[in-house]
């Protein structure tokens, strides 16, 4: 719609990570400094955090297309929900090695081999965790015990872990003293400032073939830092929607009335949370202020006991039902298999009874047949 109408070459604020819009803050400049760094070391972890839409997809993405020349072997797991030997399925799996069916020592032996053949070509191995607030504990454990595999003392692999908010809390739990030794730097994603907001647009709509239409009013960009908070991902969206609505309108000047119109078209859109009841009877309120303690439980000003312990527990019954459903699943499967082998038995003895009968019936007409002739030659000597 609106890039033909205002002679752009593609869509600037498109949601989907594009490293081709990477818009090097000074945030993100510090970011892929600490990754590169990292890289240098060749060695532990490096962490990055930030709140969703930050940047951080967008980070591995830049962070990659640097890597095309380096002699490094990377691979990008993008984590959710599972246990100690799905983590290491699944980072098998990212780097093109057997998992299917292959116990935990099959597994990391496979993983050794393939870092050390990798270290006698002059590789190393990068495993790049986006979403690693969802990895468990466990699996965090057995990212750590791979940083041990070395030769000759020189480290064979090496891991940068992004995360939301809560991975930082997540890394001070006491189980995970010896995972924290293994981070070498670590580094925190704030949103932008308005500065930096403005930069940020201007930056995307020229790498889109911008032509000053529509323009922008310097009012606009205050507006607009307010409604998004300075988080890029917000900052598309909310772009997208002012240059869709100055095609519908035929304008060509975003200035602060139609930034606000466009925000309170966006409000409208949404329900009424004031007086609104949340699915567990609590007020959008409480809710609020719920989410707000757990935000400054994350940010490291509240530390609660009760809700680590509580956490602990909620993930040790998780690894128990995931064991449950584990041995459910291959009861399950040799059921279905011992359910085929008995159909393949009992085809086949269908096809002998029939092939017997088949037989038995040829046989009794072929008497008939004989037999036959003989009762009419009778029957014709009676009859004379």
């Amino acid at each position: 719609m609106y890039t033909k109408y205002y002679r752009l070459d593609k869509k600037p604020f498109q949601l989907t990570p594009d490293p081709e819009f990477f818009f090097n803050s000074p945030v993100h400049k510090r970011a892929l400094s600490y990754l590169r760094y990292g890289l240098t070391q060749g060695e532990g972890f490096i962490v990055v955090t930030g709140m969703p839409g930050t940047g951080k997809t967008m980070l591995v993405k830049a962070l990659f297309q640097a890597l095309r020349d380096e002699n490094i072997v990377a691979g990008l797991m993008v984590t959710s929900q599972v246990g100690a030997e799905d983590t290491l399925r699944i980072i098998s799996a990212t780097f093109g090695l057997s998992y299917d069916g292959d116990d935990k020592a099959t597994l990391l032996r496979n993983l050794e081999y393939f870092f050390k053949e990798k270290a006698r070509e002059g590789r190393r191995v990068l495993l790049v965790v986006d979403e690693a607030q969802n990895l468990p504990l466990q699996s965090l454990e057995e990212l750590r015990m791979l940083s041990n595999f070395e030769i000759n003392g020189r480290p064979l692999f090496q891991a940068f872990l992004l995360g939301q908010d809560e991975f930082r809390l997540s890394l001070q739990r006491d189980q995970l003293s010896q995972v924290r030794q293994r981070v070498i730097a670590t580094y925190h994603l704030r949103p932008l400032t308005v500065e930096e907001t403005e930069d940020y647009i201007f930056h995307r709509l020229k790498l889109a073939g911008w032509r000053r239409d529509p323009a922008f009013s310097p009012e606009a960009f205050p507006e607009i830092h307010e409604f998004t908070q300075g988080v890029p991902r917000i900052i598309n969206t909310l772009c997208d929607r002012l240059l869709l609505f100055c095609y519908l309108e035929e304008l060509h000047e975003i200035d602060q009335s139609v930034v606000q119109s466009v925000i309170e078209e966006i409000k409208e859109e949404l329900p009424d949370t004031s007086k609104s009841i949340s699915t567990d009877g609590r007020t959008q309120k409480e809710a609020m202020s719920e989410t707000l303690l757990e935000q400054q439980i994350v940010s490291g000003q509240i530390v609660d006991p009760h809700l680590l312990e509580r956490i602990d527990r909620l993930e040790r019954g998780l690894n128990e039902l995931r064991g449950v459903i584990q041995k459910e699943r291959a009861l399950l499967r040799k059921a279905v298999l011992l359910q085929l082998d008995m159909d393949a038995i009992y085809e086949i003895d269908q096809k002998d009874v029939m092939a017997n009968l088949a037989v038995s019936d040829r046989a009794t007409g072929k008497k008939q047949s004989e037999t036959a002739p003989q009762v009419s030659t009778e029957n014709a000597d009676q009859d004379s």
